[in-house]
């Protein structure tokens, strides 16, 4: 009797990385916002950072992935045979060997990148490598995402925008009155043009766009 276990339908896997995002969401995003809370007093200004380093990971987790499967592709272009199309086999490929994935290398790109954010900033003796582990996690997660048909992403929300009830809650400080985002703590995620979890964002009267910290 074969020990080989079937590999995942892209269903379970789906549902599988959906409950780690959303794991994500309500443990390590909390545990990255009290560490935060330690060097910044503005709860607005930590939501930010969070927001953006999610947005930020998808980011360059998107970029490896389409560079990663280039190289897969011209690797399995010349002794594919099928039954499966190319397509099929590279994201099977790259689905099994995730551990090829230069996650660090991502996290590096994130880091880089919130550093000249024009939206947020940190205090000079602390470097956002502290958020490192929370980056990493969603990094793979999003990664992972790219390998299922179809693909999973997160909607990109922007200050002063209306408020969307379909892919978004209310913080619980919100003004529920209120028709525009203020700032977004968490983003929706998507398939196509379906929502399949809803982010979160602060809405309140009388103010269209967070403060800048830089």
């Amino acid at each position: 009797m074969s020990s080989c276990r079937p590999w995942p339908t892209d269903a379970s896997r789906q549902a599988h990385l959906v409950s780690r995002f959303n794991a994500v969401y309500s443990q390590e995003r909390r545990e990255a916002q009290a560490l935060l809370t330690r060097y910044i007093e503005d709860p607005e200004v930590v939501h930010r950072i969070l927001y953006i380093a999610t947005v930020e990971s998808f980011r360059a987790a998107k970029t490896a992935f389409r560079h990663f499967k280039i190289r897969v592709r011209k690797s399995l272009a010349p002794s594919h045979v099928g039954p499966e199309s190319l397509e099929d086999a590279v994201l099977d490929y790259i689905s099994r060997q995730q551990e090829l994935y230069d996650v660090q290398g991502s996290v590096n790109d994130v880091i880089r990148a919130m550093n000249v954010h024009p939206k947020i900033s940190f205090p000079p003796e602390i470097d956002f490598i502290l958020l490192s582990s929370f980056i990493r996690e969603l990094c793979r997660i999003a990664f992972a995402m790219q390998t299922l048909q179809p693909a999973l992403d997160i909607a990109l929300g922007t200050d002063g925008e209306l408020f969307n009830e379909r892919k978004y809650r209310r913080t619980y400080d919100s003004d529920f009155t209120a028709p525009l985002v203020v700032y977004h703590v968490w983003p929706a995620l998507m398939e196509n043009d379906n929502v399949v979890m809803k982010g979160e964002a602060f809405t309140k009267r009388g103010v269209l766009v967070g403060p800048t910290t830089r």
